[in-house]
């Protein structure tokens, strides 16, 4: 970002970002770095686990959701996972 190699870049995840999202921490100093430093760019956006909240991606997720529970009654389920 900083070389200028990069135009633009939107994150929905952040690996550091457990307790940065979900809360008001307007009166709080930023105490990550990294994370303050991206939110210094003006050409980076950080959406906090916001990219699933569409009309698209909602509507595949309903549908895969529906075509699972269709497919386990079938008696033959996908998506499965075993411990």
């Amino acid at each position: 970002m900083k070389s200028g190699q990069l135009g633009h870049l939107g994150l929905d995840v952040y690996e550091e970002e457990g307790g940065l999202f979900f809360e008001d921490h307007s009166n709080h100093m930023l105490q990550d770095d990294v994370f303050a430093r991206l939110l210094s760019f003006p050409n980076v956006i950080v959406t906090s686990h916001q990219a699933f909240f569409t009309r698209e991606a909602l509507g595949e997720i309903a549908n895969t959701t529906l075509g699972n529970v269709k497919a386990w009654f079938d008696g033959s389920p996908r998506n499965q996972v075993f411990p």
